[in-house]
């Protein structure tokens, strides 16, 4: 049977088990008697063994109170688990009449959702044993389990009391995992015995239904395998007509399928004591005998208490050895938090310096995942299997946190990086963007060593079904485990976690500081631009004045001034003029901070045209203006007026700063499809929505130098002196600037010095 085939098998198999109800057999072991009683303590139903133990038959005792048999003392003790939890027992002594004379049994009573149940145990003891005495069996062995803060020390010696207490031939501590599979990891054994230590168990061992009941009843005995169940009289309580629930009862007969597992083992009594961790069940402490063996119901009960303590104490010894693992995590989780939460860069701090955010989970590996941005760290995937893993978990994955140690089983397509991501450990940081940490596990191949080859237990029946069958053989069997890392611990998901909700605190913190800087930066703003507005409409009245009368004295008093007198006067004016310039530029720059976009559907060849006719008019050698398009531009959503002042600036600043033979200027766009990816990295601008088309400008000017790409878009920058290239405000590329991002588009440019420049930009 392949892989696949045995794990469909076994769940088919598992579903069909765990649907046979084993808490109500209908009968009982037979080394004791079981009454069910109703509440007015009247007995329903009996075992059929009652002649052997008490001398009288079943019919005798059906419909009779329970005082016909016990004393009215006696009566009130087991009265008084009608006002108790379910499962929870009063145990006493109990002397009975029988035909044999009288008789002590260790009575046990307990009530269920519509019975009272009491079980009798014969005993040859006629007392109860003692709190000193109890003390001086169980003290000793929980002193010991005390003294040690070793996990492994402690189950063995777990192993070690108990066997001590009962005298099995053969006691195992047995481990869970996440699969409901299971391994020994402590065993005591008589020396002949072959070892059973470190081999593992399927889930299928022991079902769902079976450990569910291990998980209510801490204690299941067995004492003989061999021994014929007994049938319950009648077989349905009379007043519900439903077989008794026993999930509690101490007597409760054992499954077909337990039977015949253990015998094939050897096995011929078996005493269960469950773990439980955190209300789970973390493991059992299965003993094993040869031949059949009675143990007492205090011995019993001494085990149970024993197994309650090795629950209570399992949690620190689990602690103890995983806290030097979780100091380490929780030391580099503050540290990496406080770097993170005073960062500038969001990304560097994750990623830099790398170890860290590896070190956080025990990773080999780490892609971080900003919407369409992704930054890989350590030994992962490639970009593109990254990009295909989040497609995947974003239909797949649900929570928060997820992680896998098999990823290859459940995305097949990952089988081609499983060397580097057979572990995927997977953080969701947002549900509304696409903001994803992952971690990854290499592929760990590991030989597991199994009792018995696991897929014995399943058996194919004629008509297609599966069924749980025990297997006959238990000698070790080796299975090579592929396609799996090594698995992630609770603390290192934990860790996760933390960090996801540290990054999110840290983000709204940090958006809540955006929010009121972005506040004051509009207000502040606005008062600039009023005063802008304000301080360059007052300046142009005195500055006409200069001019004016400069002009004046040119012209009527030009001869009574020297040379040096006139020149002095011309200077002004030249200077007025330049002022006057200056101050237009600044006054349209704050009128176009306080502009209203008016937005048009704009056919933009009209637009262009206009523009081009109006250059070359005010251009005596437009005849020479090699001006190219090489296909027609689109409709776009825009101010008119000021996109027609965008193509003005950017055309005329391309013939301006040429000096070149043979001129030419080419206007064009790119679709999403084809972008500018290589000018994007070459200079470092985000390409804005990738729904938007770039527009572009190219020249074969003169060029920028690279160290000047970003500084000419400031206002009043000019890169030459006032003489050359036909001077200007050096205002033009600003306001460009300004009117591109009052579109919520971006403009950059890519150019080389002697070649020729290419100015992008976008209206969104």
């Amino acid at each position: 049977m392949s892989q696949p085939e045995y794990t469909t098998a076994q769940a088919t198999a598992l579903t069909n088990h765990d649907r046979k109800p084993i808490h109500i057999p209908g009968s009982i072991q037979p080394h004791g008697v079981l009454l069910a009683l109703s509440t007015q303590l009247e007995i329903l139903q009996v075992s059929n063994n009652t002649q052997v133990y008490l001398g009288k038959e079943p019919e005798d005792l059906l419909g009779r109170p329970l005082s016909y048999l016990i004393d009215p003392r006696q009566v009130e003790i087991v009265k008084q688990c009608l006002g108790k939890k379910i499962g929870t027992a009063n145990a006493f002594k109990v002397l009975i009449n029988t035909l044999n004379g009288e008789r002590y049994f260790d009575a046990i009573a307990h009530r269920t959702e519509e019975a009272v149940i009491l079980e009798l145990e014969p005993t040859d003891s006629e007392s109860e044993v003692s709190f000193l005495s109890f003390h001086a069996l169980a003290g000793e062995a929980i002193a010991k389990m005390q003294s040690t803060s070793n996990l492994g020390e402690f189950l063995h010696l777990v192993a070690q009391e108990v066997q001590k207490i009962i005298g099995f031939d053969r006691l195992m501590v047995y481990q869970f995992d996440e699969s409901e599979a299971g391994s020994v990891v402590a065993e005591v054994k008589r020396e002949d015995l072959s070892p059973y230590l470190g081999l593992h168990y399927p889930a299928t061992d022991i079902p769902a239904q079976a450990r569910e009941l291990y998980t209510r009843c801490f204690l299941r005995f067995l004492p003989d395998l061999t021994a014929e169940p007994v049938k319950l009289i009648p077989t349905e309580n009379p007043t519900t007509h439903q077989h008794l629930d026993l999930s509690y009862c101490l007597l409760r007969s054992f499954d077909r399928c337990c039977t015949e597992y253990h015998q094939n083992m050897g096995v011929k009594a078996l005493l269960v004591i469950s773990i439980i961790q955190e209300q789970k069940l973390w493991g059992l402490i299965s003993c094993h005998h040869q031949t059949p063996k009675y143990v007492s119901y205090e011995v019993l009960k001494m085990c149970e208490f024993l197994g309650q303590i090795v629950s209570s104490e399992l949690a620190h010894k689990i602690s103890y050895s995983e806290w030097d693992y979780k100091v380490k995590l929780k030391s580099l989780q503050s540290e990496f938090l406080e770097s993170i939460s005073q960062a500038d860069n969001f990304i560097d701090a994750l990623i830099k310096p790398e170890i860290r955010l590896l070190d956080l989970v025990s990773a080999s590996g780490a892609a971080v995942c900003l919407d369409n941005e992704i930054n890989l760290v350590g030994t992962t995937p490639n970009i593109h299997e990254v990009q295909a893993l989040i497609e995947w978990a974003d239909t797949q994955v649900s929570d928060n946190l997820f992680s896998t140690d098999s990823l290859p089983k459940l995305n097949s397509e990952a089988l081609i990086f499983k060397d580097t991501a057979s572990g995927l450990l997977l953080l969701r940081i947002s549900k509304v963007r696409r903001y994803y940490i992952l971690w990854f596990r290499p592929e760990v191949i590991q030989t597991v060593h199994w009792a018995g080859n696991p897929q014995e237990s399943i058996q194919a029946q004629a008509d297609g079904s599966y069924t749980l069958s025990p297997r006959k053989s238990f000698e070790q069997w080796q299975e090579t485990v592929r396609l799996t890392s090594l698995p992630w611990k609770p603390c290192e998901l934990d860790s996760a976690i933390a960090l996801r909700n540290a990054i999110v605190g840290i983000v709204l913190s940090k958006a809540d500081e955006l929010a009121k800087i972005n506040l004051e930066l509009e207000r502040s703003n606005q008062e600039l631009a009023s005063f802008a507005y304000a301080a360059s409409h007052d300046l142009k009245e005195p500055l006409r004045g200069i001019y004016n009368f400069s002009t004046v004295l040119l012209e009527d008093y030009a001869q009574v001034l020297d040379d040096e007198g006139i020149e002095c006067l011309q200077t002004v004016v030249s200077l007025s003029v330049r002022m006057e310039t200056l101050i237009n530029a600044l006054l349209r720059l704050s009128q176009l901070g306080q502009a209203q976009l008016r937005l048009q559907a704009t056919d933009l060849n009209e637009l262009l045209n206009q523009v081009i006719d109006v250059f070359r008019a005010s251009r005596q050698d437009s005849g020479l203006v090699d001006i190219r398009i090489p296909r027609p531009l689109p409709t776009v959503l825009c101010d008119r007026v000021l996109v027609n002042e965008v193509f003005s600036n950017l055309l005329g600043n391309a013939f301006k700063y040429n000096d070149k033979a043979e001129q030419w200027v080419e206007i064009g766009y790119f679709s999403q499809e084809a972008g500018v990816q290589g000018d994007k990295e070459n200079n470092q601008c985000p390409i804005p929505n990738p729904q938007c088309p770039i527009f572009y400008i190219r020249d074969n000017g003169i060029g920028i130098p690279h160290h000047h790409l970003e500084t000419i878009f400031r206002l009043f920058k000019r890169l030459h002196s006032q003489e050359k290239y036909g001077g200007g405000a050096g205002a033009g590329l600003a306001i460009v600037k300004k009117i591109v991002e009052l579109h919520n588009g971006k403009i950059w440019v890519k150019s080389t010095v002697g070649v020729g420049s290419m100015f992008y930009f976008t209206l969104e």
